[in-house]
């Protein structure tokens, strides 16, 4: 999936359609910006919510270098597949709900307790931030001079 970092690409390449493909464009874009809203409810993404409007809008925008998150990809094919083309066994279906089910379960942990944020200013200054559902710690560690 490295390869392919348009959104609705991937996405389309995983349903079995091609790229040249835009007869369903429209109705895939929906099903997508439905999965992500639900991903910005888990607390992924951006604050303001994150959407596509066609092929230009890459992963790296939604989950930027981070690599513990990388069952996002699978997860949005997993619900857009769903509404967009479910399978008609119900064993099938009862195994992709479980599916999502999980990675729901799995992305929420890795947001909330998993994955601290770690950043430095000009000065060289490290702050690392991790969020848990009730708690924020921050621990400031100045550079040795």
């Amino acid at each position: 999936m490295n390869d392919i970092p348009s959104i609705l690409t991937s996405i389309k390449k995983l349903l079995g359609l091609e790229e040249d493909n835009i007869q369903f464009d429209p109705d895939i874009t929906i099903h997508i910006n439905t999965a992500f809203m639900v991903l910005n409810q888990l607390g992924l993404g951006p604050e303001t919510g994150f959407f596509i409007t066609d092929k230009t809008q890459v992963w790296a925008e939604l989950v930027a270098d981070r690599k513990d998150i990388e069952a996002v990809k699978s997860y949005v094919y997993l619900k857009v597949k769903m509404i967009f083309d479910p399978p008609t066994m119900s064993f099938v279906l009862d195994a992709m709900k479980r599916s999502i089910d999980e990675m729901e379960s799995r992305l929420l942990y890795q947001i909330e307790y998993v994955a601290p944020v770690e950043t430095t200013d000009p000065a060289g200054t490290t702050t690392t931030t991790t969020t848990t559902v009730t708690t924020t710690v921050t621990t400031t560690t100045k550079p040795v001079v």
